[in-house]
Protein backbone atom coordinates (compact mmCIF):
# COMPACT_ATOMS: atom_id res chain seq x y z
CA UNK A 1 0.00 0.00 0.00
CA UNK A 2 1.27 3.62 -0.64
CA UNK A 3 -0.27 6.64 0.83
CA UNK A 4 0.34 9.88 0.93
CA UNK A 5 0.94 13.08 3.41
CA UNK A 6 -0.05 16.50 2.65
CA UNK A 7 1.08 19.54 4.85
CA UNK A 8 1.58 23.55 4.63
CA UNK A 9 -2.23 24.70 3.95
CA UNK A 10 -3.39 27.35 6.20
CA UNK A 11 -4.78 30.59 6.33
CA UNK A 12 -3.05 33.81 4.59
CA UNK A 13 -4.15 36.91 3.64
CA UNK A 14 -3.84 38.02 0.09
CA UNK A 15 -0.44 38.83 -1.72
CA UNK A 16 1.01 36.41 0.92
CA UNK A 17 3.17 32.54 0.59
CA UNK A 18 2.26 29.18 1.49
CA UNK A 19 4.23 25.97 0.84
CA UNK A 20 2.49 22.95 0.61
CA UNK A 21 4.36 19.82 0.84
CA UNK A 22 3.25 15.98 0.11
CA UNK A 23 5.37 12.54 1.16
CA UNK A 24 4.93 9.06 -0.52
CA UNK A 25 4.75 6.77 2.17
CA UNK A 26 4.61 2.76 1.54
CA UNK A 27 5.92 -0.12 -0.71
CA UNK A 28 7.26 2.82 -3.55
CA UNK A 29 9.24 1.13 -6.15
CA UNK A 30 8.95 4.55 -8.78
CA UNK A 31 7.44 7.86 -8.61
CA UNK A 32 5.94 8.57 -11.98
CA UNK A 33 3.97 12.05 -12.46
CA UNK A 34 3.38 14.01 -9.36
CA UNK A 35 0.59 16.95 -9.19
CA UNK A 36 -1.51 19.22 -7.17
CA UNK A 37 -5.45 19.71 -7.41
CA UNK A 38 -7.55 21.75 -6.34
CA UNK A 39 -10.91 21.97 -5.23
CA UNK A 40 -13.19 24.56 -4.28
CA UNK A 41 -16.51 24.52 -2.90
CA UNK A 42 -19.08 23.41 -5.29
CA UNK A 43 -16.87 23.19 -8.11
CA UNK A 44 -15.12 20.21 -9.70
CA UNK A 45 -11.39 19.26 -8.94
CA UNK A 46 -9.12 21.00 -11.18
CA UNK A 47 -5.35 20.58 -11.74
CA UNK A 48 -2.93 23.28 -10.19
CA UNK A 49 0.04 21.56 -11.39
CA UNK A 50 2.28 19.21 -13.09
CA UNK A 51 5.77 18.00 -12.99
CA UNK A 52 7.07 14.74 -14.39
CA UNK A 53 9.69 12.33 -13.12
CA UNK A 54 12.26 14.21 -15.85
CA UNK A 55 10.71 17.66 -13.72
CA UNK A 56 9.04 18.98 -17.15
CA UNK A 57 6.23 20.67 -15.58
CA UNK A 58 2.66 22.00 -16.71
CA UNK A 59 0.33 24.24 -14.28
CA UNK A 60 -2.60 25.88 -14.83
CA UNK A 61 -3.06 28.96 -16.79
CA UNK A 62 -4.19 30.90 -13.61
CA UNK A 63 -1.55 30.12 -11.51
CA UNK A 64 1.79 30.81 -13.91
CA UNK A 65 4.25 32.60 -12.59
CA UNK A 66 2.99 32.71 -8.97
CA UNK A 67 3.19 28.56 -7.97
CA UNK A 68 6.00 26.40 -8.58
CA UNK A 69 6.14 22.89 -8.49
CA UNK A 70 9.07 20.76 -7.61
CA UNK A 71 9.78 17.28 -6.25
CA UNK A 72 12.87 15.62 -4.69
CA UNK A 73 13.02 11.60 -5.83
CA UNK A 74 14.90 10.84 -2.67
CA UNK A 75 12.80 12.18 -0.20
CA UNK A 76 9.85 10.70 -2.41
CA UNK A 77 8.24 14.26 -1.94
CA UNK A 78 6.47 17.21 -3.88
CA UNK A 79 6.17 20.29 -3.16
CA UNK A 80 3.87 23.47 -3.83
CA UNK A 81 5.23 26.58 -3.53
CA UNK A 82 2.56 29.69 -3.99
CA UNK A 83 3.10 33.16 -4.03
CA UNK A 84 1.61 35.90 -4.53
CA UNK A 85 -2.05 34.15 -3.39
CA UNK A 86 -5.43 35.87 -4.22
CA UNK A 87 -8.42 34.61 -2.78
CA UNK A 88 -9.42 32.82 -5.83
CA UNK A 89 -6.94 30.54 -4.83
CA UNK A 90 -8.98 29.07 -1.78
CA UNK A 91 -9.77 25.82 -2.04
CA UNK A 92 -8.88 22.13 -0.76
CA UNK A 93 -5.38 21.17 -2.24
CA UNK A 94 -4.75 17.35 -3.00
CA UNK A 95 -1.49 15.67 -4.06
CA UNK A 96 -1.90 12.95 -6.49
CA UNK A 97 1.17 11.38 -7.49
CA UNK A 98 1.49 8.17 -10.43
CA UNK A 99 3.34 5.39 -8.51
CA UNK A 100 4.90 1.89 -9.65
CA UNK A 101 4.94 -0.09 -6.13
CA UNK A 102 7.38 -2.48 -4.97
CA UNK A 103 5.14 -5.75 -6.26
CA UNK A 104 5.33 -3.68 -9.99
CA UNK A 105 1.46 -2.04 -9.54
CA UNK A 106 0.66 0.57 -10.80
CA UNK A 107 -0.84 2.94 -8.66
CA UNK A 108 -2.60 6.68 -9.12
CA UNK A 109 -2.80 7.82 -5.30
CA UNK A 110 -4.53 10.49 -4.17
CA UNK A 111 -4.01 12.33 -0.70
CA UNK A 112 -6.64 13.53 2.00
CA UNK A 113 -6.54 17.28 0.96
CA UNK A 114 -5.32 20.26 2.65
CA UNK A 115 -7.40 23.76 2.94
CA UNK A 116 -6.28 27.17 1.57
CA UNK A 117 -7.85 29.62 2.83
CA UNK A 118 -6.94 33.09 0.91
CA UNK A 119 -8.34 36.39 3.52
CA UNK A 120 -8.78 39.72 0.87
Amino acid sequence: QVHLVESGGGLVQAGGSLRLSCAANGNVFRLDDMGWFRQAPGQQRDLVALITRDGSTNYADSVKGRFSISRDNAKKTVVLQMNSLKPEDAAVYYCNMKVLTTSLRRLEVWGLGTLVTVSS
